[in-house]
């Protein structure tokens, strides 16, 4: 992870956490653990949440609280409420509460706003991952009850690119791979979302030879579908036809039971949004004659009671994650960089690589959710460039001034 080990040299020096408390809750995983690290050489009193208790990693929970000193409340297998006191208990350390949060999914910030509103006061602003999050937000912005500015870290153009195309794109397959071990090649996929994530999806899907169908409610995404050469339908129309299905939309009952009703023998769900309510498990289960749990890693068998069995992988959960190990640290690399710039940032500390140039967005911030400033994706898309020995092209003068002036023409 070279960008963050580039950060901590810097971070080190700047201290731009010193004397704050970050209550985060991520995925508990070793590129979380590195970013942890990161924000504790930067001066920063951690505390860490689990954003998913199927993809807690407990060996690095316990590494992180016996070498490090992090206060982790996570644990592998936690049931709902454990995982919300998890929650509680990390905002709540130290007692008086957080100065900045950072979020995967939106869960930790709604929480804050509605189990522990007395520590909301104490928050300066927050960083949050997801598109997922990002879309609770700004929900939350807009019915006026989100108290304090946060960065929609998910919505850079780097992020996009590397996190949700290419690293959601390779490890989602890679969790079907593992759960199924089937041969994607010649098979019907249905890839609902054509987002950054889903189009990941579809074309490593494509790649690999199956033959693509993406589902959409938006028809700028969907056209774009169209132009990449994607079938297009309607989930009704798909649901007959497909054979591998992956929801990436971020929405609730995306799969539905009517769909599953519709669908063919052995039909495998997986699901690459952030929370379990994509693919409509409770309908699936109102179906089934009975449930056959575990019949491999992560797959339950459901009959529905027909003579057809459909798959359910990693209990509708996001399938990367569970059935397989996530982004790979290259990808986490450059997102959590990302975040962690956005922090620095927002505390009010040096822009990036300017060490004389101070920041002061805390205090300017107004409540809501907020762009990352384009001058922090460019430094990380540098910094990872700079690790791998790319160099690339820089305007001469004579081109800066010619594309900075309206009167010179054509």
């Amino acid at each position: 992870m070279p960008l963050l080990a580039s950060l901590m040299r810097r971070f080190a020096g700047q201290r731009p956490f010193a004397g704050l408390s970050i209550a985060a809750c991520l995925h508990v995983t070793a590129e979380t653990a590195m970013m942890v690290r990161l924000l504790a050489a930067g001066g920063a009193s951690v505390s860490l949440a689990a954003s998913n208790p199927l993809s807690t990693q407990d060996d690095i929970a316990a590494a992180l609280a016996a070498r490090y000193g992090t206060a982790v409340f996570a644990r592998a297998g936690v049931d709902r409420r454990g995982y919300y006191r998890h929650i509680e208990l990390a905002l709540a350390h130290p007692p008086a509460g957080p100065d900045l949060v950072l979020d995967d999914g939106g869960d930790l910030v709604n929480t804050l706003h509605t189990r522990t509103p007395d520590l909301v006061t104490t928050v300066r602003g927050g960083c949050e991952s997801t598109a997922t999050g990002v879309i609770r937000l700004r929900r939350m912005a807009a019915d006026g009850a989100l108290a304090f500015p946060v960065i929609a870290a998910h919505d850079t153009a780097v992020k996009r690119l590397v996190e949700g195309t290419c690293g959601t794109g390779q490890s989602v397959l890679d969790g079907i791979l593992r759960a199924t071990n089937t041969l994607l090649a010649g098979k019907t996929m249905v890839v609902s979302g054509f987002g950054a994530s889903g189009r990941g999806v579809a074309e490593r899907a494509r790649g690999l030879g199956a033959q693509v169908i993406v589902t959409e409610i938006d028809p700028v995404r969907a056209l774009e579908a169209s132009l990449y050469g994607f079938r297009v339908l309607p989930m009704a129309a798909a649901a007959p036809l497909g054979e591998v299905f992956v929801t990436a939309t971020g929405s609730v009952d995306v799969i539905g039971a009517e769909h599953i009703a519709a669908m063919r023998d052995g039909a495998v769900l997986a699901n690459a949004g952030h929370f379990d309510v994509e693919i409509d498990v409770r309908g699936l289960a109102s179906l089934a004659g009975a449930v056959h749990q575990d019949v491999r890693p992560h797959v339950d068998a459901y009959d529905l009671g027909d003579g057809r069995t459909v798959l359910l992988l990693a209990e509708g959960r996001v399938v990367n994650l569970v059935a397989a190990e996530g982004h790979p640290p290259e990808v986490m690399d450059v997102a959590f960089g990302i975040e962690a710039l956005a922090l620095a940032w927002l505390a009010g500390a040096v822009a990036p690589g300017n060490a004389a140039a101070p920041r002061s967005a805390g205090g300017q911030l107004a409540p809501g959710v907020h762009e990352v400033p384009a001058d922090i994706d460019a430094e990380a898309a540098r910094l990872v460039l700079a690790a791998s020995g790319t160099t690339i092209d820089a305007l001469t003068p004579a081109q800066q001034a010619y594309l900075e002036s309206w009167q010179t023409g054509s």
